[in-house]
């Protein structure tokens, strides 16, 4: 008979008293729905959260974050401003607005057989619908499935 004996060390971090909120804390402190402070992490006008999941939590300087905002919403400032004000335009943890949006094109798509598509631009003119048949027709010829 053998004895198996195994040994686990576990060591606890010591994490300081301060002060621990979940989202819905911040939000009741704040004043404001839960969907708020979520908007409000998504736009960078708060860090996010520690954590992940369901128990996510913030210390004190995102709740002193949150009530500046209300103040300076109750003063008539946009949120635009507002990120201006409190971060000099570059917004929390990753400078959101430098952000170039995504050029955008039209496109136009045409299934030619099952599984084959031709994807056409925008700005280019499409062959006539009997030239395109018989593109249809050799693709379908040619193309086939793993299925069959």
């Amino acid at each position: 008979m053998t004895v198996v004996i195994r040994q686990l060390t576990v060591y606890i971090r010591f994490v300081a008293e301060s002060a621990r909120y979940a989202l819905q804390d911040l939000a009741d402190l704040g004043d404001v729905t839960r969907r708020t402070v979520r908007y409000y992490i998504q736009e960078g006008l708060l860090p996010a959260p520690f954590g992940v999941g369901r128990g996510p939590h913030s210390g004190q300087a995102p709740l002193d974050r949150l009530l500046q905002v209300k103040a300076l919403q109750a003063a008539g400032r946009t949120l635009d401003e507002i990120r201006a004000t409190l971060d000099g335009g570059e917004g929390v943890a990753r400078g959101r607005r430098n952000i170039e949006p995504p050029e955008r094109s039209v496109w136009r798509r045409l299934q030619l057989a099952p599984g084959v598509e031709l994807h056409v631009a925008g700005g280019v003119t499409v062959p006539s619908p009997g030239r395109l048949q018989e593109l249809a027709a050799w693709c379908r010829t040619h193309f086939t499935s793993s299925d069959e």
